[in-house]
């Protein structure tokens, strides 16, 4: 007695056979390589249809068309990974009827045949993942916040089921058997997933604290790191410094360590200048009236030097000073016409940001001579033109400073010592 059939191509074709002739056994074989070749054939059709044929249409269409989120699903081959799918869904359908006679090779092929099928589906999966944090990117809301961060959460989650649902296949077990006997298995996968587990909470608490975007520059000594934020993913996140070198600095030390972020200089509109010139203290003294008169002809201070010697005058009169000591009263000195001079440069200047903080101002004495510290900003935060603007300010404040009898401390070098010897 020969098997009952549940195709009738299959059934049709033992018939036909076994009326031409041919015995049981032979029938059987012939059907058998009758239906395996046409099983290769038709798998290899619908592949070919799909690739060479479907695909080609589809990506045709997609080039036409004025959407761009097809386009998106082209580049992250979503549709040819659904034509993948297609050709072990075909075997999967024929393996029954094909190896009907030879029951025992079903279960490794259908074993086979849904591991590949499982595969294909992870592939589709993750190209659905990428298209959604593609599409997501382009958003306003979310395309300073790590996005592939998550895609790369959802891919392991992914990609994890996907082992089990394997691995159920291959021991013959239920996958619910393998998911409760994970419980077991915690701290094992804690020790394995420990850093991806530190970038998943990282990545959300500098989302949510808005810490770090891409694009930001930022500075992080630990690292070496001094560039602007190129990558943000679930375990490292990438800087790219000015000298074009890449940093990639775990995405937890972020929380642990501290780091400097210059998104607020660029949000502010202005960058900080913080720079002094360094006034050697002998060079410093009381104005002669040779010295004031000499000043009124300098525009920027002439108004100043004008209201300043009224004061001091109708002050020391009204004191009674004793003028015979310049010690005694109020007197103008070169360091303060200068730090008039300079406030004044500063403040007309056209680089300098109006609307925000600009002052020059003395700090401690040190070796090195009295600093006069520049605090302003500049309207352009651009590196180079940054460097420029500040290059431009310090090179006439430091070729003015000898107008007003000031000299600019500096060490003593080989150049000095030998013209004292020659001396």
């Amino acid at each position: 007695m020969h098997a009952e059939y549940d195709n009738i191509f299959a059934k049709w074709l033992y018939h036909w056979l076994v009326e031409q002739g041919l015995s049981h056994e032979t029938a059987i074989n012939f059907k058998f390589g009758i239906l395996l070749v046409g099983l290769i054939i038709a798998t290899w059709l619908v592949h070919f249809t799909g690739r060479k044929l479907v695909l080609r249409v589809i990506e045709a269409l997609t080039r036409r068309s004025k959407t761009t989120i097809d386009d998106v699903l082209v580049r992250n081959k979503v549709f040819r990974a659904v034509i993948t799918i297609i050709p072990a869904l075909v075997v999967d359908y024929a393996v029954p009827i094909v190896f009907v006679e030879f029951a025992s090779l079903i279960p490794f092929i259908k074993a086979g045949t849904n591991i590949y099928i499982i595969a294909a589906i992870v592939m589709l999966v993750n190209a659905l993942i990428n298209t959604a944090g593609e599409l997501l990117m382009r958003l306003k809301n979310f395309a300073d916040k790590p996005i592939s961060s998550y895609t790369q959460l959802l891919k392991i989650i992914v990609y994890l089921v996907a082992g089990i649902l394997i691995v159920s296949i291959v021991i013959g077990r239920s996958p619910l058997v393998l998911f409760s006997a994970m419980g077991a298995m915690t701290a094992v996968l804690l020790l394995i997933f420990k850093d991806t587990i530190l970038g998943f909470v990282a990545s959300i608490q500098l989302a949510s604290n808005d810490m770090v975007r891409l694009n930001d520059w930022i500075t992080m000594e630990k690292y070496g790191a001094d560039g602007d934020v190129v990558e943000i993913n679930l375990a490292t996140i990438k800087v790219q410094n000015f000298d074009n070198t890449i940093t990639t600095i775990p995405t937890y030390s972020f929380i642990s360590d501290s780091f400097k972020n210059w998104r607020g200089m660029s949000e502010s509109g202005g960058r900080r200048i913080k720079r002094a010139i360094h006034i050697s203290t002998t060079s410093i003294n009381f104005c002669s009236e040779e010295q004031i008169e000499r000043f009124k002809g300098i525009e920027r201070v002439a108004g100043y030097v004008e209201k300043r010697q009224q004061e001091i005058a109708e002050y020391n009169a009204s004191e009674q000073v004793n003028k015979s000591e310049i010690v005694n009263g109020r007197h103008m000195t070169n360091i303060g016409v200068f730090r008039a001079y300079t406030l004044a440069y500063i403040q007309t200047h056209p680089q300098i940001a109006e609307n925000m903080t600009c002052m020059v101002r003395q700090l401690q004495t040190t070796a090195t001579g009295l600093p006069l510290e520049i605090y302003a900003f500049s309207k352009n935060q651009e590196w180079a033109a940054y460097e420029g603007i500040m290059a431009d300010i310090f090179d006439h404040l430091l070729s003015a400073a000898p107008e007003f009898g000031l000299d600019v401390f500096q060490n003593a070098s080989g150049k000095d010592f030998a013209g004292l010897i020659s001396k």
